[in-house]
């Protein structure tokens, strides 16, 4: 399997966004003027699609989100060993066995530097705890007022949810991309 669609994936999970929570509606977990903050783990899919066909490949991850510094680690790492991926407000890292240590000034420039990949890397804290990002273009809700999809460029995310908070994403790129998330939310 490619190990750069490995890492990608483990970077998708662990590349948390690193803005604030906007003023807008707040999640039912969340309050209007509180940073985005959640424990959360679960497990994490990503396919690729390509022109040698798909690729696949799966990662457990337990993953801490306090405003735009979170801390993420990831077992079973799509076949790169055991990985760890933070931020700290200034600086993005991600050290596996197979790659070492890689550093960047974001989240996003971290995935693309390790993975060659885009991702809606700062659309993903807000979609764990069902809201919609600033920078979506549409989003969809239920009756009793969850996000069911949001839409952000070329990605989609749809919801899941036990209760009021989502306990799976699926976000689907055009291009065939596809990233699906559980999640057991402890905070």
């Amino acid at each position: 399997m490619n190990t750069k669609i490995l890492l990608a994936a483990a970077a998708v999970a662990a590349l948390a966004g690193c803005q604030t929570l906007p003023k807008t509606q707040p999640a039912p977990t969340q309050t209007i003027n509180a940073p985005i903050k959640f424990s959360i783990g679960g497990k994490i899919g990503i396919t690729s699609a390509s022109a040698e066909g798909n690729q696949s490949g799966t990662a457990f991850y337990a993953w801490t989100q306090d405003a735009e510094r979170f801390a993420i680690d990831l077992t079973g790492a799509l076949g790169i060993g055991a990985t760890s991926i933070s931020f700290d407000g200034k600086t993005a890292t991600l050290t596996s066995e197979r790659t070492g240590e890689i550093n960047a000034s974001t989240p996003e420039e971290l995935l693309l530097r390790a993975t060659g990949w885009q991702a809606p890397i700062s659309q993903l804290p807000y979609w764990i705890v069902g809201r919609a990002a600033p920078s979506d273009s549409n989003h969809s809700h239920d009756d009793a007022g969850r996000l069911l999809s949001a839409t952000n460029g070329d990605w989609t995310a749809n919801f899941e949810y036990k209760g009021n908070t989502p306990n799976r994403l699926r976000i689907t790129h055009t291009d065939g991309h596809r990233v699906v998330m559980t999640m057991t939310h402890m905070q």
